[in-house]
């Protein structure tokens, strides 16, 4: 299965849109889109994980490069991730608590609320 990276605007966020499967052959694309949308300014990330199938470390990599260039430009980064997020068993959340990473990045359940100021992440 291919990797497919979508970008659209919600509010001041840049939404990018990701399903497939993350691996060591296609997260490059993701990776490409993060650089840049930074590149052009872009500095309020919201990554849409919820269609991802697969995810195995090359792509837990490109996620936290892409915590690390947010951060770096201070620029902020939340990631959607399938159905209910850290509540749910979904295979991207348990490869990024299996790594011990998953309590770096803010997660939220759908796009509202990750681009609302008032809504509040979900829990590791």
């Amino acid at each position: 299965m291919t990797l497919r990276v979508t970008e659209g605007q919600q509010g001041g966020w840049a939404v990018v849109r990701v399903s497939g499967e993350m691996d060591l052959a296609t997260s490059p694309a993701l990776r490409q889109q993060v650089h840049d949308a930074v590149a052009d300014g872009r500095h309020s990330l919201v990554l849409d994980l919820s269609q991802v199938l697969f995810c195995d470390s090359s792509g837990v990599g490109v996620l936290i490069a892409a915590r690390r260039l947010m951060r770096s430009c201070r620029g902020e980064l939340r990631l959607i991730l399938p159905a209910k997020g850290a509540e749910d068993g979904s295979h991207v959340n348990r490869v990024l608590s299996a790594l011990g990473v998953r309590r770096l990045f803010e997660v939220y359940p759908d796009v509202l609320s990750a681009v609302s100021d008032e809504a509040a992440p979900l829990s590791a």
